[in-house]
């Protein structure tokens, strides 16, 4: 983690600019192709939910303007970004919060994520997150596919933590559609680098074999 030089950063005005307004964070939805990425999931038996949260994050760690974070007065940059998400509590209707750390590659992210998600039995565990913003909030709902969504958030200046929904993917053309949607504080995240964002998990999405 490296704590950042405001006296020196590049980016420090638009920081304290948006850092001023009672609400900086924005949502933008899209629709991502997973026809590759849907396929060779199903190919390897591999859990398309896991497995999206593994592309999805990835992505995210390569973007840096996702890895910044508002600590008090101060800014950080976080070498790595991981997430908790949301998981279906097993025989209700009600979800659980799971965190897990980003691995090297998607298939041994799957399993500790499989395996977490099946250990725990809390719904909100507050070790796994207290005192942490090196996270990425995830979740899905997989039974709409939206055109736009919003998020619950507290109004504290100093949450810059993104959110990442995806929800029902559709057919459209010959192609499988992902509805999904990013959250962003624009202290440091600007349109620039969503659409950056957008670019690295579609090639991810493409590229997966």
């Amino acid at each position: 983690m490296q704590v950042i030089d405001l006296n020196t950063w590049p980016r420090a005005i638009h920081y304290h600019f948006f850092k001023r307004m009672d609400y900086a964070h924005y949502l933008i939805c899209s629709n991502v192709n997973v026809t590759n990425f849907l396929a060779k999931c199903r190919e390897k038996n591999i859990p398309f939910y896991y497995a999206m949260i593994y592309a999805a994050t990835f992505a995210l760690n390569e973007v840096e303007a996702f890895k910044y974070r508002i600590r008090q007065e101060n800014v950080v940059l976080h070498e790595k970004i991981n997430p908790s998400f949301t998981a279906m509590q097993h025989g209700t209707d009600l979800f659980k919060m799971v965190t897990v750390d980003m691995t090297s590659g998607l298939e041994e992210f799957v399993e500790k994520a499989k395996q977490k998600t099946e250990e725990q039995q809390e719904y909100f565990v507050k070790s796994d997150v207290e005192g942490r913003d090196d996270l990425i909030y995830i979740t899905c709902i997989p039974w709409v596919s939206f055109t736009n969504l919003s998020h619950t958030i507290s109004f504290n200046k100093e949450d810059s933590v993104p959110r990442l929904a995806w929800g029902k993917y559709f057919r459209e053309n010959g192609k499988t559609l992902l509805p999904f949607s990013v959250e962003a504080h624009h202290s440091f995240v600007d349109g620039i680098h969503m659409g950056q964002y957008f670019t690295c998990l579609q090639e991810y999405l493409d590229d997966f074999k």
